[in-house]
């Protein structure tokens, strides 16, 4: 109960002044020669340029590349290591660096320090993160934020499937993807979250 209470205060605690961030997963095994890996570099870089943090999850493949993109633009670059057998070994690419034992604790602090997601093509854990983020939303429990799955040859079935399957057997309704995007483009990504934040802030203002 301590080490849990502990990962919380010291989550909120690092990463109270972070400033908006977006947050990008993918998977662990792709290496810096995989096109999707140079994509999370140039993704991550251009967030940075334009005002962001990144969170990623601190390994390597994906989380290393998107990490290593917002050292090198000179930004705030973070990982939330997690605890695991196998896989996970952080990378050297994090300027703020925080240790999880427990996913469930992690998890809260990718949903409350993040303004938006990118996910890169990945495995069970990406397609958690992803899932657990449309639930929140739909269910609303957290404020709306955009949902980027990047590489449309990866994600165009699983998308499809949500709309030609879910949405057709009234499991979902559509408005339910007003925040999904599907792109192989990393200035739309930009783009997406600009515009949202641009959103969020109108709103901190007139809550002001």
């Amino acid at each position: 109960m301590f080490r849990i209470i502990s990962e919380f205060t010291e989550g909120f605690d690092k990463l109270a002044d972070i400033g908006f961030a977006i947050s990008v997963f993918g998977s662990a095994r792709l290496k810096p020669d995989n096109a999707y890996y140079q994509h999370a570099h140039d993704i991550a870089h251009r967030l940075v340029d334009h005002g962001y943090a990144i969170i990623t999850g601190g390994g390597g493949g994906i989380m290393e590349a998107a990490n290593k993109g917002a050292v090198e633009a000179g930004g705030k670059s973070v990982g939330l290591n997690i605890q695991l057998p196998h896989e996970q070994l952080p990378n050297n690419f994090q300027n703020l660096r925080l240790e999880f034992r427990y996913f469930f604790a992690r998890k809260v602090m990718f949903v409350k320090h993040s303004m938006g997601y990118v996910c890169m093509p990945g495995g069970f854990g990406t397609l958690d993160e992803f899932f657990e983020a449309l639930t929140l939303m739909q269910t609303e429990k957290i404020y709306p934020l955009p949902l980027i799955l990047f590489g449309s040859e990866y994600w165009r079935e699983l998308h499809t499937w949500i709309k030609n399957t879910m949405i057709k057997n009234d499991t979902i309704v559509s408005s339910d993807l007003n925040l999904l995007y599907l792109t192989d483009d990393p200035a739309e990504v930009v783009d997406i979250m600009n515009k949202h934040r641009a959103w969020k802030q109108q709103k901190i203002d007139e809550a002001q």
